[in-house]
């Protein structure tokens, strides 16, 4: 879920997230360069550092000096499993009042899928 109120290095984190998850960055894969990434998306480079530092401190990425990071062995998994839970405890509870305040049920929602 898109937040502009959210700190830079937090969306980047979100879409290095995203990248993993989806599979563009599969487990064992170089992550593209600080620069790479920053100049993709238009951040500075010291902030996608920053993002690119917290997957390094919570064990998702790998690095080996001199050539990149890479993405962990087990880190989609893990990755997911704090992803759900993120969503199951600071997302879903809007929704699921947006969805009571619109009169919607979760069938609504399979039948427009």
């Amino acid at each position: 879920m898109t937040n502009p109120g959210r700190p830079v290095y937090l969306r980047l984190r979100d879409e290095i997230c995203a990248g993993i998850l989806a599979g563009r960055y599969p487990e064992g894969t170089m992550l593209p360069s600080v620069r790479a990434f920053a100049a993709e998306q238009g951040a500075n480079p010291l902030t996608v550092a920053k993002a690119y530092q917290q997957f390094q401190d919570e064990g998702f990425v790998t690095v080996q000096r001199g050539i990149g990071m890479f993405v962990a062995a087990g880190a989609v998994e893990a990755l997911r499993k704090r992803e759900r839970e993120s969503f199951l405890t600071e997302e879903w509870p809007a929704i699921a009042e947006r969805m009571n305040l619109l009169g919607l049920k979760l069938g609504d929602l399979t039948e427009l899928a």
